[in-house]
């Protein structure tokens, strides 16, 4: 076992608890040394003491007229005024004229100040810059106060760590993966042949998706030292500190090869270098240092860069090309496989009552990444705690996920009658509307009672298998359910509310998405019409058209909208008995089931 040994202080520790000690001193020294006050006077009083021939020295400096009391310590001061007959009167008065008065700092310590401690200083960091120079090779006079340093994380072997069992819903992740460990474990088998690793693999994909966890798998299964730092750790306020840390990381890696790097969050390093002028010339050097450590003259045998980012767009083509980040391996949202896979991998911490529909849950929980689906697991446990039991249930996993997509049932927030009624009959609204066309996913859940997102109710909808593709006719049918609850309020009260707020911005974007992105419109045909960016991130839209075109989509955009709006009017004006009997089942209920709604929309009239 090695001992660890407390890390010496620096010559600059010492050197500034000195200068703080001294400055201490100075100033609980130098009220005891100053034995006169000074007191502000004003001029006519200034004049009264000078005929009565009562002062004793005189001082003009800086437009200040400082005086001693015959008879006294205390120091008088008062400004200068333009008074011609001063010197005189001051001369008849017996006054005795003095070049200063008194001094604030005694002689010693001002030069101590001024002299001996920038001295030690200067003397101080040659004896600790030389020390570093003969320490350390060539980078050494970079690493000044520990700046040039790697801040990497080091996770060394480990019987306890993250391994590929620990790791569901990412299968083909994983299958481009179990080269790199195969390779680390026997190099030989890939030589023989003339093959050659890759050196750089980059994980993308949304946020949540377990690209860091993916990582430590690889060096959990390769059983090799797996580095870990941030790219945005490698930029400091001083330039060439960020190229001294990428010239250190790899200087460690060589040394404990075979060995992983990985890099998370790359993109606050890698980003595209244009001819623009940019204020931020660290970051473009750390680049170029990353760029020629990954291809540089040096082969890095043994060491297997990985790095993740949810921007891959906004990387430099000089870091992404053959020779660098050889192979991109996506780490996407899982499929409802891989979510069922990855609830019961996250389940086997947490006691779980048996007969829990895993299945269920990961229908219901579509378009989660792993990181809330491992909350979801976390959240109703939490609730199974609050509840006394010592087992979560369906009934919490189901919660979980309500609580997770809308929040916490907020129990004190109290309706009112009207409003209570007025959500009941917008939430019913959409599942009707849902329920009465063919290309709609089937109603699981419908609730009035508010939650913490700010959600009066919803209505859930879950898909029974996985859905990639969507046709037009199922765009246009999602269109038609987001409108029914307005239109199920204007055909019951006779009036609009606030509550579509949330439906009115998703029907746009879909309406909007399907002519300039999906060409599914006959105007235009198959052209583009918007460029998407930060597909990972949300994916923002940037209009790719004349002002003229956009007029035109903008008006395509309202009359698909007020198409289906109408046609979910239709729809609900020819079932209002349906409409008025389950809008008063869930307003008595407050919560019903996809099963119940289905028994009261077939129940005959």
């Amino acid at each position: 076992m090695n001992e660890v040994k407390t890390p010496r202080k620096p010559m600059l520790y010492y050197i500034l608890v000195v200068l703080l000690v001294l400055l201490t001193l100075n100033f609980l020294a130098v009220p005891f040394a100053k034995k006169q006050t000074i007191k502000e006077v004003s001029y006519s009083k200034f004049m009264d003491m000078t005929e009565a021939k009562q002062i004793d020295e005189v001082t003009i400096k800086d437009n200040k007229i400082s005086f001693t009391k015959k008879g006294s310590n205390t120091i008088y001061q008062t400004g200068q005024m333009d008074d011609e007959g001063l010197v005189d009167r001051l001369h008849d008065s017996g006054a005795t004229f003095t070049e200063d008065v008194d001094e604030t700092m005694s002689p010693f310590l001002s030069f101590l100040l001024t002299w001996i401690i920038p001295i030690a200083i200067f003397w101080g960091l040659g004896v600790y810059m030389r020390r570093r120079m003969m320490n350390q090779n060539g980078g050494a006079n970079s690493m000044m106060f520990g700046m040039g340093r790697s801040n990497a994380k080091v996770y060394v072997k480990s019987a306890e760590g993250i391994r590929f069992d620990d790791v569901a819903g990412e299968d083909e992740a994983k299958e481009s993966l179990t080269e790199i460990v195969e390779y680390l474990h026997d190099p030989g088998k890939y030589k023989s042949i003339g093959a050659k690793m890759p050196k750089g693999i980059l994980l993308v994909g949304p946020p949540g998706t377990g690209k860091t966890m993916m990582a430590k798998a690889v060096a959990g299964e390769a059983n090799v030292p797996f580095f870990s730092i941030s790219g945005s750790e490698f930029v400091e306020m001083f330039v060439g500190m960020g190229a001294s840390k990428v010239r250190d990381l790899f200087k460690q890696a060589k040394e404990k090869a075979p060995c992983i790097v990985f890099i998370d969050e790359i993109d606050a390093i890698g980003k595209k270098r244009d001819g623009r002028f940019s204020a931020n010339d660290e970051r473009e050097q750390t680049l170029n240092q990353l760029l020629t450590e990954m291809d540089g003259f040096e082969d890095n045998t043994g060491v297997i860069i990985l790095a993740a980012t949810n921007r891959p767009e906004s990387l430099d083509p000089a870091l992404t090309r053959p020779g660098r980040f050889d192979r991109r391996v996506p780490v996407e949202l899982p499929d409802l496989a891989g979510r069922e896979a990855i609830l019961k991998v996250h389940a086997k911490d947490v006691r779980i009552k048996e007969g829990v529909d895993f299945r269920k849950i990961a229908r219901m929980a579509s378009g989660a990444s792993g990181a809330e689906l491992a909350n979801i697991i976390n959240e109703a446990a939490l609730r199974a705690v609050r509840d006394g039991r010592h087992e979560a249930d369906q009934a919490d996993l189901e919660e979980s996920i309500e609580t997770v997509i809308a929040g916490y049932q907020k129990k004190n927030a109290i309706l009112t009658d009207k409003e209570k009624r007025t959500v009941a009959y917008h939430e019913v609204g959409h599942a009707l509307v849902a329920a009465l066309q063919s290309h709609s996913a089937p109603v699981q859940k419908i609730t009035i009672i508010p939650r913490t997102s700010g959600a009066l109710g919803y209505t859930m909808q879950v898909e029974q298998d996985n859905h990639y593709l969507y046709t037009k006719e199922e765009m246009l049918d999602q269109i038609a359910t987001l409108t029914g609850g307005r239109a199920a309020e204007e055909i019951m009260f006779g009036t609009i509310s606030t509550g579509a707020s949330n439906d009115i911005q998703k029907a746009t974007q879909t309406a909007r998405a399907m002519i300039t992105q999906y060409g599914m419109s006959d105007a235009f045909d198959m052209v583009a019409l918007e460029t998407q960016q930060n597909q990972y991130l949300g994916g923002d839209t940037t209009s790719t058209c004349s002002a003229e075109t956009q007029r035109e989509v903008d008006q395509q955009v309202t009359e698909i909208v007020r198409g289906q709006h109408e046609k979910a009017k239709r729809l609900l004006g020819e079932n209002l008995p349906k409409l008025h009997r389950i809008a008063e089942y869930l307003y008595q209920k407050e919560t019903i089931t996809g099963e119940e709604f289905m028994d009261l929309l077939e129940e005959k009239e």
